[in-house]
């Protein structure tokens, strides 16, 4: 057996080495779940070598940083020593499906097609009035498409308040409106997220309580509002747009990044 690999069958495992780090620093698991926002069954699963609740390798990757830091180790050679053990390192800018394959994502359900619905509407109005003008041909009482055409447009026009008596998007919308974001109460914190890739978030309400965590799909978005504060975690903050109190955030992180941010009923620079 050579002198390398000697050493290397000696070096404690990553979960190993950020818990002996953390208990030279005196820290318990709830110090530095509280610290670093990175959940209490997540930082045992870590140092227990069992990463499979960080959600993919590049999630996995960002914790560890965050914990060897918070417990005062050098991140880097944690990492390399994951990435050895785990298939190198992953590319930042892709995307691959078994990075979302540990969440279960609820099935979206379909939003009605209003669109169709004013289609078929028209359809049958310009259907109605075309059997009026030809029954007034024929039998010589029917009224003229001058007088038929306004009796039968409210008909189209009936379907459209339909359509508005939502105006406010759901969480799941997949494009919000710049009304909808307009729109955020000056009293609360709004933060408003609308993936452009697939992007695994985390929200906790201003009592450290989690109120939501999963994949967010591209093209989906996410309103989380609270009375004072919102505390979230972003993986792969490059692919996703947040707006906060109605105002959109610029250069919220990088491809793959893990990013933890904060915001109250303040501007976005105030949070």
């Amino acid at each position: 057996m050579s002198i390398g690999n000697a050493a290397e069958e000696d070096r404690p495992s990553v979960g190993q080495a950020l818990q002996q780090a953390r208990n030279d620093a005196r820290l318990t698991i709830d110090e530095v779940s509280t610290s670093t926002r990175v959940r209490v069954p997540i930082v045992e699963a870590i140092e227990a070598d069992d990463f499979s609740r960080c959600g993919g390798d590049v999630y996995a990757r960002g914790h560890i940083r965050t914990l060897a830091r918070e417990v005062g180790v050098d991140p880097d050679p944690l990492v390399a020593q994951y990435d050895a053990e785990h298939g190198g390192r992953p590319r930042p800018t892709a995307a691959p499906a078994a990075l979302f394959e540990a969440e279960r994502i609820r099935p979206e359900r379909r939003r009605p097609n209003w669109t169709a619905a004013m289609v078929a509407a028209i359809v049958v109005v310009v259907g109605f009035v075309g059997f009026t003008l030809v029954g007034g041909e024929d039998g010589g009482t029917g009224p003229s498409a001058a007088e038929e055409t306004p009796s039968s447009k409210p008909s189209a026009s009936e379907s459209k308040p339909t359509k508005s008596a939502d105006p406010t998007p759901t969480p799941e919308d997949p494009k919000p409106s710049d009304s909808a974001i307009a729109a955020a109460p000056a009293d609360k914190v709004t933060v408003q997220l609308t993936a452009e890739q697939n992007v695994w978030i985390s929200a906790e309400d201003h009592n450290g309580r989690l109120v939501h965590e999963g994949v967010l799909q591209k093209g989906k978005s996410k309103t989380f509002t609270d009375d004072k504060r919102l505390n979230l975690v972003l993986g792969n903050a490059g692919g996703v747009k947040l707006y906060v109190n109605g105002k959109e955030v610029e250069d919220v992180g990088e491809d793959g990044q893990v990013q933890r941010v904060s915001y109250t009923r303040g501007d976005p620079e105030a949070g």
